[in-house]
C-alpha cells in the first residue's frame, strides 16, 4: 500500500508539472472581436483631411482609457478628442481629428476590450496630400506585457481547474454517498481556497491586462474603481461573492442543518454551483455572436458537466484510497453520474464546436479549429480511460460469488468426510482416509481447492473462479482512475486555451469583410522605379491596392519624382495580368484627381500572382514601362 501511495503521489507531481507547462507555453490570448472597417481605410491616400476616424469591428466593444491614439508624420501624438462609440452603435469607436493636419501619413493605434472580456489591438494608417517617404512606427507605450499576459492566463486555468475540484467533489458527496466523507473535507478546502485566491488575482489584475501594462499597475485605487465598472470585475466580484456566502451562512447551516431537508440543502447547492458557472458563460465566447441565451446556456451546463466528471473522478481516486468497505454502491453510483455527464458533454460540445467553428473548414484552417481537434482527440482517449473504469466499476458492484458449501463432496465411492467447524479444521482431527486427497491440518476446507496426494494445496482462486492471485479489484479501478485524471487535465487545458482563442467564425466574418484574423486590415503597396533615359526623367510610382484581395478594390497611385516629391505627369496606366491563367492585362483605369490617380472600383476576379505594369508618361515624347508582381489572395 505505501509503494501504490508513492506511485499515485508521483503520478500527481507529473500531471501538475504538465499542467504548468502548458500553461509556460501558452500564447497569449486572441481575442473574439475583429477590425469589420475603417473610415479613412488603411493605407488610403486622402485629398483632404479628415475630420474623425471611426472603427467598426465584429461585436460590441467597450473602450478604454486611452483606447485610440493618433500619430503625426513626426511620430508625435496629437492631441484629439475623448474617443467614444458612434449613436447608437456599440460595435463603432470613432475619435475627432484636430481641424489642420499637415501633409503626410498618419498612424492610428487602437486597443479596445471585445464582448468576450479579451482586449484587442491594432494600427492603420491614412495620408493627407502625399504619403511620407518613412513609415511612422507606433509607439511601444501599449504592447501586450509578457507578465501580466502570463499571470493572467495562469490563473485563468487554475480558476478552471480549483472549480472542477470544488463543484465535481461536492456532486460526488450528494449523489454517490461514500461510506466515509473526512478525507473529501481537505481536498474540497483546498480547492475552495484556491478559486477564492485565482479570483482575487484576476480581479486585481484585469486593469494591466486590459491596458496591456505591468502587473505593478493593479494596486492603484483607480485601476481597481475602473475595474469594478467593468463587465468582467462585476462578475469576478459576483465570483467572490457566492464563494464566501456558504462561509457566511455557516453558523447558521450548523444550528438548523437537523431542521432543514437534505433535499433543501441538495437544491441550494444546486443553485449556487450554477450562478458560480454562470460567471464564465457571461464573460467567454457564449456572451458574444448569435444565439447568445442559447449559448450560455449550453456552455453552463458545460462547465457543470465537466466540473461532475472531472472532479468527482478526484473524489473517487481519494474515497478508493481511504475506504475498502461499502465501496459496491459508490462506484455504481458514481457510474451513472459521469455516464450522464458524459452525454451532456457530447451534446454541449457539438453545439458549442458549431457555433464557434462556422465551417468545416475552419476546422483546419483556423487556430481554433486546430486546438478543437486536439481537444477531441484527447477526449476519445479519455473515453476510452473512461470505458476501462466502468469495466472494473462493474465488477466491483457485481454481488460476490456465492460461497462454498462447509462440507467438501465425499470421493466417489467412499463415506462422506466429517463437517468442518467455525473456526477451520475439522473437529475430529486426524487424518483423513487414504483415497488421494489430503487436507492441510491449519486451513479451514472452506474455498480451498483440494490438493493431490504428497502435494501442497493449490492456491485460491479469485473473484472470476480462475486459480491464482489477482490484484483487488479497488486498487485497479484506483490506477484506471488515476490514468482518467491524468487525460483529464490535458482535456481541461485545451478547453480553456478555446476560450481565449478567435473563433473559427469570427474569423471568417473577418476575412469575408477583408481584415486579417488579427484585426488589422490588409493593403497591397507596391514602389515601381521608372527611368525615361533622360536627365531628370526618373523617379518611382507607388501603387496600392485595397484591400489587396479577390473581388472589388479601389486603386491609388502617386508618382514622386528625382527629389522625392510629388510629381506631375501627363499620363500613367495601370494594367494587371495573371500569366497562369493566361488573364489580362486588365486596365485599372485610374485617373487623375489632382495630384495623385486613383479608381474607385477595380475588381480582380481570382488568386495569384499577377503582374502589375505602370505606363509612366513624363512628356510627349518620352515614357516607360515598368512591372513588378503582385500576389493577390481571397
Amino acid at each position: 500500500m505505501r509503494d501504490d501511495t508513492r506511485w499515485l503521489r508521483r503520478a500527481a507531481v507529473l500531471c501538475t508539472g504538465l499542467f504548468l507547462l502548458l500553461l509556460g507555453t501558452a500564447v497569449p490570448a486572441s481575442a473574439h472581436a475583429a477590425l469589420r472597417g475603417t473610415d479613412p481605410a488603411d493605407g488610403s491616400l486622402l485629398r483632404t483631411a479628415p475630420r474623425q476616424v471611426s472603427l467598426t469591428f465584429t461585436e460590441p466593444v467597450s473602450l478604454l482609457t486611452d483606447s485610440l491614439r493618433v500619430y503625426d508624420p513626426g511620430n508625435h501624438r496629437l492631441r484629439t478628442g475623448e474617443a467614444g462609440h458612434a449613436p447608437g452603435r456599440s460595435d463603432t469607436v470613432r475619435v475627432r481629428l484636430p481641424h489642420r493636419l499637415r501633409t503626410g501619413t498618419y498612424t492610428v493605434a487602437w486597443r479596445v476590450v471585445s464582448a468576450d472580456s479579451h482586449p484587442v489591438s491594432g494600427a492603420l494608417t491614412f495620408s493627407v496630400g502625399e504619403r511620407s517617404a518613412t513609415t511612422v512606427g507606433v509607439a511601444p507605450d501599449r504592447t501586450e506585457n509578457p507578465a501580466t499576459t502570463s499571470l493572467y492566463g495562469i490563473a485563468r486555468y487554475l480558476s478552471y481547474l480549483a472549480a472542477a475540484l470544488l463543484l465535481g467533489t461536492a456532486a460526488f458527496v450528494a449523489y454517490c454517498r461514500p461510506p466515509t466523507r473526512t478525507h473529501l473535507r481537505r481536498p474540497a478546502l483546498a480547492a475552495w481556497w484556491a478559486l477564492l485566491a485565482s479570483t482575487v488575482v484576476l480581479f486585481l489584475l484585469r486593469a494591466p491586462y486590459e491596458e496591456g501594462t505591468s502587473p505593478a499597475q493593479s494596486l492603484g485605487l483607480s485601476a481597481l474603481g475602473r475595474t469594478a465598472t467593468t463587465r468582467p470585475g462585476e462578475l469576478l466580484l459576483a465570483r467572490l461573492a457566492l464563494l464566501l456566502l456558504p462561509v457566511v451562512c455557516a453558523p447558521v447551516l450548523r444550528r438548523w442543518h437537523r431542521r432543514v431537508p437534505r433535499g433543501a440543502v441538495h437544491a441550494a447547492a444546486a443553485v449556487l454551483a450554477t450562478a458560480l458557472a454562470l460567471t464564465w458563460a457571461a464573460s467567454e465566447h457564449a456572451s458574444a455572436g448569435l444565439q447568445v441565451p442559447l449559448a450560455i446556456t449550453s456552455t453552463v451546463l458545460h462547465l457543470l458537466a465537466m466540473a461532475a466528471w472531472l472532479g468527482g473522478l478526484a473524489a473517487l481516486l481519494a474515497t478508493l484510497r481511504h475506504a475498502s468497505e461499502g465501496l459496491a454502491g459508490t462506484v455504481s453510483r458514481f457510474s451513472r453520474l459521469a455516464f450522464a455527464s458524459v452525454t451532456v458533454l457530447v451534446v454541449t460540445g457539438i453545439y458549442q464546436s458549431w457555433r464557434g467553428l462556422g465551417s468545416w473548414q475552419a476546422l483546419t484552417g483556423t487556430t481554433y479549429g486546430r486546438i478543437l481537434l486536439a481537444k477531441l482527440a484527447a477526449v476519445t482517449l479519455l473515453l476510452a480511460a473512461a470505458s476501462r473504469s466502468r469495466h472494473w466499476t462493474a465488477r466491483l458492484a457485481s454481488p460476490a460469488p456465492a460461497p462454498l458449501p462447509d462440507r467438501v463432496p465425499a470421493p466417489a465411492g467412499g463415506p462422506p468426510l466429517p463437517p468442518a467447524d467455525a473456526a477451520g479444521p475439522t473437529a475430529q482431527a486426524g487424518p483423513l482416509p487414504d483415497r488421494g486427497l489430503t487436507s492441510p491440518a491449519t486451513a479451514p476446507l472452506r474455498g480451498r481447492v483440494a490438493a493431490p496426494a504428497g502435494g501442497p494445496p493449490l492456491p485460491p482462486a479469485d473473484a472470476a473462479g480462475s486459480p491464482g492471485p489477482a490484484e483487488p479489484l479497488p486498487d485497479r479501478l484506483r490506477r484506471s482512475v488515476l490514468a482518467e485524471m491524468a487525460v483529464g487535465v490535458v482535456v481541461l487545458v485545451l478547453t480553456t486555451q478555446l476560450t481565449s482563442t478567435l473563433p473559427g467564425r469570427a474569423a471568417a466574418d473577418a476575412a469575408r469583410a477583408g481584415t486579417a484574423a488579427a484585426g488589422i486590415p490588409t493593403a497591397s503597396v507596391t514602389t515601381i522605379p521608372f527611368d525615361v533615359g533622360r536627365p531628370g526623367g526618373h523617379g518611382k510610382v507607388q501603387i496600392t491596392l485595397d484591400p489587396g484581395r479577390v473581388g472589388v478594390n479601389s486603386v491609388q497611385a502617386v508618382v514622386y519624382g528625382p527629389d522625392g516629391g510629388l510629381a506631375s505627369i501627363p499620363e500613367l496606366r495601370v494594367t494587371l495580368t495573371l500569366p497562369a491563367r493566361r488573364l489580362g492585362p486588365l486596365d485599372t483605369g485610374v485617373t487623375d484627381r489632382g495630384g495623385y490617380w486613383a479608381a474607385d472600383s477595380f475588381n480582380l476576379p481570382m488568386p495569384g500572382t499577377w503582374t502589375m505594369k505602370a505606363t509612366v508618361r513624363v512628356s510627349d515624347v518620352d515614357q516607360v514601362t515598368v512591372s513588378r508582381t503582385v500576389r493577390v489572395v481571397r
